[in-house]
Order: C-alpha cells, then sequence, then structure tokens
C-alpha cells in the first residue's frame, strides 16, 4: 500500500493525540479535530460509493466553509483530485472548467441551486455535502499515493481560458510543510482565511494551520471586503494569523478602523498573490506594530508558494520588498533573453524554477505544459518558466520586478509598472496608486490611478511626479479614483480600472520578449 499524504497523514494524527482541539469554524459550526476526521472519513465513504475511484475529480462548488475543508480532506482520504469551483463563477465559465475536467460529482451544499436538471450541467452528478454525511458507505483506508494529484485548480493566467493547474500530492506537502515552518505556525495558532478557495493562496493558510495541529477561522468571502467584518473576526476569535494579498491589505489601510488591530492577539501576516509594497507594510505597522509579515511568492504552477521572507525595516530601506529565498527542494534559475542563466546578483533575468514543487501539468493541456515546464534550459533538470522577472540582492534574497510583459519600453528605456507606482504611491497626498498600460492609439500607453487626498489634482500629482521621475518614467495619464477595486482572488482588478476609465487594455502585435539581464534600475 502507498504512504498516505504527508498533509492528510498530519491532521489524522492531530486527531488521534488532540481529539477535542478545535480545528475549524465558521458562522454556522465548528469542529474539533476529531469530528474533523470523523466527518472527513464519512464522507469519503460515501464518494466511494457514490463509484469516486482514486485519481478521480471531485469538483467542489462551496464557499469558504467547514463544509469545504471536510469535503477536500474526504476527497484526499478517497485518493480523489478534488476541484474547487468559485461559487460566484457565472453559469458560462462554471460549464468550460466542468466540461474540461469532467468530475465523477460535484459536492454542492443546500445554499446553493441544483443545476442537475439544466441542459448545461445535467449530465453531472450533483451532490449535497449533507446527503454525503447521511450515507453509510465503508470507511476507505487513507491511501494518498505520493504521485497522485491532490487537487486542480483552475486558472486563466495570460491566455483567457481556464487551464487545470494539477498538483500532486508530494509537490502539495513539500508547501505545506514550508510554509508551516516558515510562518511558524503551532498547535496554538488560530487562523482567519481571507482568500477565496478556488485560489490556491488560500491553501498557504488553511492546510499549513491544519497540518500544524490550529485552528481555522471562516468567514463568508463576501463580509471580509468590509474591513470591519474583518476587524472583528480578529478581535473577537483571538486571530494570531492571517495570509491575504497587497491589495487587501490596502483595502485595510483605508479604513480608519485599522487602528483596532493594535494590542490584539494578531502576531503574524503573510502576503502574496502580487508584489507587496514597503510603504503599505510600513503603514501597516504604525496601525499594529505588534504584527510581524511575512511576504511570499509562488505561482500556481509551483504549488501555493514557494518562498517565504521575514518583513523587517532593515529589509526594506531601499524601497523594495525582497521574496526571499527558495523553499527547501526548490531551486531557481535567472535566465536572461539569450537563454543563459544568470550567475551574478543584482543582475535581472526570468525566473525558471525546478524542484520540489512543480505541478504535473495542465490538466488535457500536453502541449500548453511543454510550453511552460521546460527540459531545454536547465541540463537535466525539468523546469517551470514563471514570465516574472526578479534579480538576487546583496544579501542573496530574490527580489521581484515585474511580469515580464508589464517591464514596458518607451523612448528606448525600460520601465517597471510595480516601480512607477511606488513612486507615485509616496508622493503627499496619496493613499494608494497603481500603473497600468493602456491602447494610446496602438502605441503603449501608462496610466496612473490614483487614490488621492480631497482637493489633490491631477495636476499637482504631475507637479509632484516630476520631482521625483525622470520624464521617460511620466504616465501618459493620471487618472484620480476613489478606490482601487478587487477581483475575486483579492487582487488588483486592472480591466475594470481600464474600462471604467473608458481606455482599453494594451495588447502588443507579437509576443511579449524577455527583458535583457540588466541592473535593477531602468
Amino acid at each position: 500500500m502507498s504512504p498516505p499524504s504527508v498533509v492528510l497523514r498530519s491532521i489524522l494524527d492531530q486527531a488521534s493525540t488532540q481529539r477535542d482541539r478545535p480545528a475549524v469554524k465558521d458562522l454556522g459550526r465548528d469542529l474539533t479535530y476529531g469530528a474533523l476526521r470523523d466527518e472527513a472519513g464519512l464522507v469519503a465513504g460515501s464518494l466511494a460509493a457514490r463509484g469516486v475511484q482514486r485519481g478521480d475529480r471531485v469538483a467542489l462548488h462551496l464557499p469558504n466553509s467547514v463544509d469545504f475543508v471536510v469535503a477536500a480532506l474526504a476527497c484526499l482520504w478517497a485518493g480523489a483530485t478534488f476541484v474547487p469551483l468559485a461559487v460566484t463563477d457565472p453559469d458560462a465559465r462554471l460549464a468550460v472548467i466542468l466540461d474540461d475536467c469532467d468530475p465523477t460529482c460535484v459536492v454542492t451544499s443546500e445554499s446553493h441551486p441544483d443545476r442537475s436538471a439544466s441542459t448545461e450541467f445535467g449530465r453531472f452528478a450533483w451532490v449535497p455535502i449533507a446527503e454525503l454525511r447521511s450515507l453509510k458507505g465503508e470507511l476507505p483506508e487513507p491511501d494518498c499515493d505520493p504521485g497522485r494529484v491532490a487537487y486542480s485548480i483552475y486558472t486563466s493566467g495570460t491566455t483567457g481560458t481556464p487551464k487545470g493547474v494539477m498538483i500532486g500530492n508530494a509537490a502539495f506537502a513539500a508547501a505545506v510543510q514550508a510554509t508551516a515552518s516558515a510562518l511558524d505556525l503551532r498547535s496554538d495558532t488560530r487562523t482567519l482565511c481571507v482568500s477565496p478557495f478556488h485560489f490556491d493562496g488560500s491553501f498557504g493558510t488553511l492546510f499549513p494551520t491544519l497540518f500544524s495541529g490550529g485552528a481555522v477561522v471562516l468567514r463568508p468571502r463576501e463580509a471580509l471586503l468590509y474591513p470591519r467584518t474583518f476587524f472583528n473576526a480578529v478581535i473577537q476569535e483571538g486571530i494570531t494569523h492571517t495570509g491575504f494579498s497587497p491589495s487587501y491589505l490596502r483595502l485595510l489601510l483605508s479604513s480608519p478602523q485599522v487602528n483596532k488591530l493594535a494590542g490584539t492577539a494578531l502576531d503574524s501576516v503573510a502576503l502574496g498573490g502580487e508584489a507587496s509594497s514597503a510603504a503599505d507594510i510600513r503603514a501597516f505597522w504604525e496601525a499594529a506594530p505588534q504584527v510581524r509579515v511575512f511576504n511570499r511568492y509562488g505561482p500556481t504552477e509551483t504549488t501555493i508558494a514557494v518562498t517565504h521572507v521575514e518583513v523587517t525595516p532593515n529589509l526594506i530601506t531601499d524601497g523594495t520588498v525582497p521574496i526571499g529565498q527558495p523553499h527547501p527542494g526548490v531551486r531557481f534559475y535567472l535566465v536572461d533573453d539569450q537563454g543563459e542563466i544568470v550567475e551574478k546578483g543584482g543582475l535581472v533575468g526570468e525566473l525558471y524554477i525546478g524542484g520540489a514543487q512543480l505541478m504535473d501539468g495542465y490538466w488535457g493541456e500536453p502541449g500548453l505544459t511543454a510550453e511552460v515546464l521546460r527540459g531545454d534550459v536547465v541540463p537535466g533538470e525539468t523546469v517551470y518558466r514563471t514570465g516574472d522577472l526578479v534579480y538576487r540582492d546583496g544579501g542573496g534574497d530574490y527580489v521581484y520586478v515585474d511580469r515580464a510583459d508589464r517591464v514596458v519600453k518607451r523612448s528606448g528605456v525600460r520601465i517597471s509598472l510595480i516601480e512607477m507606482g511606488e513612486s507615485f504611491r509616496a508622493l503627499a497626498g496619496v493613499s494608494s496608486a497603481v500603473c497600468v498600460t493602456f491602447d494610446d492609439d496602438g502605441q503603449v500607453g501608462i496610466v496612473a490611478f490614483v487614490v488621492a487626498n480631497p482637493g489633490v489634482t491631477p495636476l499637482d500629482l504631475q507637479r509632484a511626479a516630476r520631482q521625483v521621475l525622470p520624464d521617460t518614467m511620466l504616465p501618459n495619464r493620471i487618472q484620480l479614483v476613489d478606490s482601487l477595486p478587487l477581483t475575486k482572488a483579492s487582487k488588483l482588478d486592472e480591466r475594470r480600472l481600464l474600462t471604467e476609465a473608458g481606455l482599453r487594455e494594451f495588447s502588443p502585435a507579437g509576443p511579449a520578449g524577455r527583458a535583457s539581464a540588466s541592473r535593477r534600475s531602468p
């Protein structure tokens, strides 16, 4: 018999040694580790009774809830691959994902409509999780082969078409163990999950906490878009750890109630999913000086996160926030536009990742998989091409510069949109800002979307920007906005910003090239 999943095994061990320890809680109910094990085992048996076999896919159409945690663990227990679905997705996208992954069944909740009678979804078996809890299937032996796919996350990435990223049990275990260790999660940790479960960044809070024997607290995703809900949960639940995107951090900082976090039990926050801002982190420390801040980095294709670093004031004196160093068993390679590996520190290259946390590939897309899992870059090793530009600083930490297709060239100068946005955020009277490309009569244009104090005008911002930026780095337009909207994954919604400003996205006629190995400054 193959050894069971390290993640599942650890959670089951917690249930054996500390059955009555709190495990997971939402607004409707809470489970101890013993109850979580019993319920997950029952649902695993029911899935098997419904014909789910090892290696099958089971779609989870469930919100952030105790039910999702139970169903995900039940799939691991049964040796099936769980496929999280966004309950807020329109039917058209949902249909594309289901048609692609072809699950044996779709586990849903009573709060979401039964689609089994519809023409679009009728060929799939929709099963309420309450029904699975009521069946009396034979309890299967936990048997999650390390070589089997643990979960499949659907992401559009740059293609615009959902594609299933298959993460094997071994990669899953490596990421969870490394995250739990890096964040110092323990049995007394109480974690608040902010990101939605169809976004794998959420797994960096959920599974490492359970792996460590801590407790997970869940709130409805929509409610957490109101900062007061987050603050109240931290206070009322004694939250010690949480994780979210830098855009969500800016949402919290926009609230006058952010000072409520001072003196709470909150001890650590992990940022990820986007580039972090040194200015935002400093503002957060002003509101909650007791909180340790970690920055993490990792594409979905390399399992949750492949780096973590604790951010300190001394680490961000120059305004950049490093992403740290690779997890144990993970290897980084920087490649220039001639395909040569960059060895020297301070030089920018496109990041390729190898080692323990690589995905198995895209479900049903061998051609697309071959484009990004490359065997022709590093001799004797398969590596994932990230499309991200990074460099290694003097302390040995890696620093994220930008996406290769977001480092634009204007007037012969390479410009990082992230770097430009940071410069605007540092201006007096600005609370938040981001720079985005747009179609400027067929040429690449740059617009700065700025949230500023009352009375501040675009002309004021233009004058102030000229004092700190060369003319080549000034945006074509400055657009004042009330706030920076977020996507369902708590990332910046650039498309919405452009649409509301009456601008079109910029699409280069040809494929974006990689930036040459160069010093960090343009």
